[in-house]
């Protein structure tokens, strides 16, 4: 088996920055034809040049608010449209909201939920059905194709005030099961990655208006740092590829050790 992933097709979701950006750049490397989607097209644009380069045929994106299902049925068309078939799809769009656990009109874990699972759940839907499609059209007896969530190690930490995240993220991880557990018989494998603290926008901004919350991270994390994106897209690749061939409904972690250790310090009985 094999880590290529050359002449396949990926769509990438999350795709303006950060992780996202990351794991679509490093398919592109790799030589696979990628559909990098977000809902910022000018962020796109100002990362990737025109959606159409003559330069770099296996690079296209797509803007639009994929919390709508029309957007989900218009970025597969826009997929086949371009590349004529998906293998592979990385749900890497999330989102980060503050919870007050006590406030019943706090909206945020609805909104969480809506983006964080239901989000890629109908989009995991839509293209596993495509993949299913393209088996069916093809003499090829190999696999239908591979799907990929990044969740987060919230889904089992707890941190009151990222209460809705948190929920989001362990629905995540039951829906890569249950996917996974489904779709098994049908050559589609589904995988998810669980990550610590990677250094997104979204965090570049929060550590700006905490200065304490870097040192926090750190002390946190047995490897005393923050992640870069590029550090999650070799792993991704190993998921998306025929080297995991064996592997479905099983969640990675990469956090620099932090799930491992108790943060209380001292004897505790």
């Amino acid at each position: 088996m094999t880590l290529s992933i050359a002449g396949k097709t990926a769509i990438v979701t999350g795709a303006a920055n950060g992780v996202g950006l990351a794991i679509g750049r490093h398919f592109i490397d790799q030589g696979a034809n990628v559909m990098f989607a977000d809902r910022d097209e000018a962020k796109l644009e100002a990362e990737l040049g025109e959606a159409e380069d003559e330069d770099n045929p296996s690079l296209r994106y797509f803007a639009g608010d994929l919390r709508e299902r029309l957007t989900v049925a218009n970025l597969l068309s826009a997929t086949i449209d371009a590349f004529d078939r998906v293998d592979i799809l990385i749900n890497a769009s999330r989102q980060v909201i503050p919870t007050d656990p006590l406030d019943p009109g706090d909206e945020s874990v609805q909104t969480l939920l809506e983006q964080n699972l239901m989000t890629p759940l109908r989009l995991s839907q839509a293209i596993a059905n495509r993949m299913l499609q393209q088996a069916e059209d093809s003499d090829d007896d190999g696999p239908a194709g591979a799907i990929v969530n990044i969740g987060s190690i919230a889904a089992r930490r707890t941190q009151p005030d990222l209460l809705g995240f948190s929920i989001s993220a362990a629905a995540l991880d039951q829906a890569t099961r249950s996917l996974a557990v489904h779709l098994a018989p049908r050559g589609i494998r589904v995988n998810g990655v669980s990550v610590g603290s990677v250094m997104s926008n979204a965090l570049k901004t929060r550590l700006k208006e905490d200065d304490q919350l870097r040192g926090e991270i750190v002390d946190a994390t047995p490897m005393g740092r923050i992640a870069a994106p590029a550090e999650l897209a070799e792993t991704v690749q190993y998921l998306a590829s025929d080297a995991s061939s064996f592997m479905t409904g099983q969640i990675l972690t990469i956090d620099g050790g932090r799930t491992l250790i108790d943060p209380v310090v001292g004897p505790v009985h």
